[in-house]
């Protein structure tokens, strides 16, 4: 059996109809062209390659703090959907809790984007994620996280780090940034994705340029605490990007098929709750 016939949950994707769900007027970027991905492709792109699930991320991109795209998506999948919304700070409680019961697992937190300092407020927050058993998913760049570590360190928050951490893919394993991310690991409440190499690494070289990053993680952090997405539809990329040969990476990077079925299958299976 190949990666195409494997049972695969994509963790990291977005959805963009602005035909039925206007841009935010705050949203940084406006996906166009190519970039718009309503629910109806993505369903197509998941029956294509054999993916069973997603875990949609609300994109600050396009929509900002408005989930009525997401929260449409989880309505009409009958479970075959999650979703990372992305919220104001002054969220109530129980207005998580209603984002909860309609299936949101986490909120977004971007630094990557914002700057480090986007999250000097976010302790409440992240208390009240805690209090609920949510995620707080962090896309961080370079050294970021080095900064966000005492943050994270001193919540009960389960923390969810995107795209491998985005390391400078020339500053190696013992950059500061890539190093507080192992560390993190220690702690018992943090996962990673193995995805968003295309962010980091030149598209000509992803597999040389990524795969020393993405053993360090799944050595550290372990097949029970590592997820696999795609970060479909690819916003923003210089180059041409494409599902299957993100697949085929995958694979690359993962060849033992009992190690793909855990990080591809059964851990986001138990960790966001697909039936």
């Amino acid at each position: 059996m190949n990666i195409f016939d494997e049972p695969k949950i994509d963790c990291h994707n977005h959805l963009f109809d602005p035909a039925r769900f206007a841009y935010h007027p705050d949203a940084p970027y406006a996906p166009s062209g190519q970039e718009i991905a309503p629910l109806e492709q993505f369903n197509q792109v998941m029956e294509a390659y054999g993916v069973r699930h997603a875990l949609l991320v609300g994109p600050n991109s396009g929509y900002h703090t408005d989930n009525r795209c997401l929260l449409h998506a989880l309505a009409s999948a009958q479970g075959r959907f999650k979703g990372i919304a992305v919220v104001e700070r002054h969220i109530s409680l129980e207005q998580l809790a209603a984002l909860r019961e309609q299936g949101v697992v986490g909120v977004a937190f971007n630094p990557a984007m914002y700057g480090v300092q986007s999250l000097n407020d976010a302790g409440p927050l992240f208390g009240k994620l805690a209090e609920l058993g949510l995620f707080a998913q962090i896309q961080v760049c370079d050294d970021q996280l080095v900064e966000l570590l005492g943050l994270i360190q001193a919540s009960a928050v389960r923390v969810l780090i995107d795209h491998c951490g985005r390391p400078d893919a020339a500053g190696g394993i013992r950059q500061a940034g890539f190093q507080a991310l192992l560390r993190l690991a220690r702690q018992g409440r943090a996962c990673v994705k193995l995805s968003g190499m295309q962010k980091f690494a030149s598209a000509a070289a992803l597999h040389e340029q990524s795969s020393v990053y993405v053993h360090e993680l799944i050595n550290a952090f372990g097949p029970h605490a590592c997820v696999w997405g795609s970060d479909w539809p690819f916003i923003r990329q210089h180059t041409r990007v494409d599902y299957g040969p993100l697949l085929k990476l995958a694979e690359r990077l993962m060849p033992d098929p009992h190690l793909r079925r855990t990080i591809m299958w059964e851990t986001p299976r138990r960790l966001f709750g697909f039936a």
